[in-house]
């Protein structure tokens, strides 16, 4: 055990006289990269170079350079290389500075900066475009020599509040090595450009470069001002919803089940939402899932529309914006009136208003009377007949009693005839 530890010891003093022998003294002093420039490489794409001092001391050390971004934005990082490209807004100018320093040992002090900077594109003010939006989708190509999906590309721009009437202006994008200008514009009043749509682009919609859009512009009358914008796919990306949504209910189940999306991402790369709508309470219900299909206990005596929506999950890439809503599908009993049967409604309702207008019109207007006007009566009525009659049986009574033998005085006898003979 002794001698293990006395060898444990030696190695260690052996090690830490050797890292002091690495390590610089305090004396040894960093000197600032030398012939720092800056160089335009592509759309909103920089190139920094640099080169070591010549005269730094050489010894066994690990020399690295940290790279700071003044403007637009400022950045700060670290490499070994001796240049560094940068992808940045170049329509606002653009300066970096680049400082030497011991790539293991970042408690040692660095050298001095150096700086370049590459002034702000020429062009008047308040000529350049504003509020530029751009969004992509994917959509499936039919071709077998191309690829199986394309990305198209649409932006829109306001035109400059101070640009001149003949103001014209031009879009460009680029995605890692491709550049590509705009072939169709929507335009205003003016027949100024204020829209681009690109049918099929280079854009990856798999991949995680950000994708450059670089309008500039022309006058007669004044220089306008380029304006450069930068775009995170997944922030722009106007997904798919998804294909094939099917529902169908057995007893108190209803089972749902979609396709994925068209979209270069695979089924997995997928989170769902299914909107399941009960018409007769008037209730929406919910669910997020990651897989393509649903079942949810209902009643039996309700109609359901039901809608899915899809979104690019975290798993593949940051996640974006949902889609919209696929097209609603139908299940279930308490079926609303179609169509037809609400105009045979409509139709009758509006039918028995125009008679009841026409028959009140008829009416305040005496149209009945003027079109069917009373027959005349004739004089002698049933009445009449009623009382000639009974004239005549009177007459007829009276003759009886007076041809009867009864004494006594006359109405006493009329009136005992006429008891004894009413029947």
């Amino acid at each position: 055990m002794i001698i293990m530890a006395a060898a444990l010891l030696i190695l260690f003093g052996a090690t830490v006289i050797l890292q002091a022998d690495l390590l610089p003294d305090k004396k040894f002093v960093l000197l600032p990269p030398v012939n720092f420039t800056i160089k335009i490489t592509g759309l909103a794409q920089v190139l920094l170079r640099w080169e070591p001092d010549p005269h730094q001391e050489q010894r066994n050390v690990n020399l690295g350079y940290r790279v700071r971004i003044n403007a637009p934005q400022e950045d700060d990082y670290e490499t070994r290389d001796t240049e560094s490209q940068c992808v940045t807004i170049l329509h606002k100018g653009f300066s970096a500075s680049v400082q030497t320093i011991f790539w293991n040992e970042h408690s040692l002090p660095a050298s001095s900066w150096v700086s370049a900077e590459m002034k702000d594109p020429p062009g008047s003010p308040g000529t350049s475009i504003a509020n530029l939006t751009c969004t992509t989708n994917t959509v499936e190509n039919n071709y077998v020599h191309l690829r199986r999906y394309q990305v198209s590309l649409r932006c829109t721009w306001l035109v400059g509040q101070d640009a001149p009437e003949d103001t014209q202006y031009f879009l460009y994008y680029r995605y890692g090595s491709w550049t590509e200008e705009c072939q169709e514009y929507n335009k205003d009043t003016l027949k100024r450009n204020t829209a681009c749509w690109f049918p099929r682009t280079f854009i990856n919609s798999k991949g995680r470069d950000r994708l450059v859009v670089h309008v500039n512009g022309s006058s007669r009358h004044a220089a306008i001002k380029p304006f450069d914008q930068l775009f995170d796919l997944h922030a722009i990306d106007r997904v798919n919803p998804p294909m094939n949504v099917t529902a169908e209910i057995e007893g108190t189940c209803l089972s749902i089940q979609w396709e994925k999306p068209v979209s270069a991402f695979p089924i997995h790369c997928f989170h769902y939402e299914v909107k399941i709508y009960n018409i007769r309470k008037d209730y929406v219900q919910i669910e997020k899932m990651m897989i393509n299909s649903f079942i949810s206990v209902i009643d039996d005596i309700s109609k359901y529309s039901v809608q899915v929506r899809a979104a690019v999950g975290s798993l593949c890439r940051e996640m974006g914006h949902w889609s919209e809503w696929s097209q609603p599908i139908y299940v279930g009993n308490d079926e609303p009136t179609s169509s037809l049967e609400w105009f045979i409604i409509a139709l009758m309702a509006a039918i028995c208003f125009v008679l009841l207008i026409f028959s009140f019109i008829c009416r305040i207007c005496h149209v009945w009377t003027k079109l069917f006007p009373p027959v005349p009566a004739p004089k002698s009525n049933i009445k009449d007949l009623f009382v000639s009659t009974n004239y005549e049986v009177i007459v007829d009574v009276l003759m009886v009693w007076h041809m009867s033998p009864e004494p006594g005085s006359q109405e006493q006898s009329l009136e005992s005839w006429l008891q004894r003979n009413r029947n």
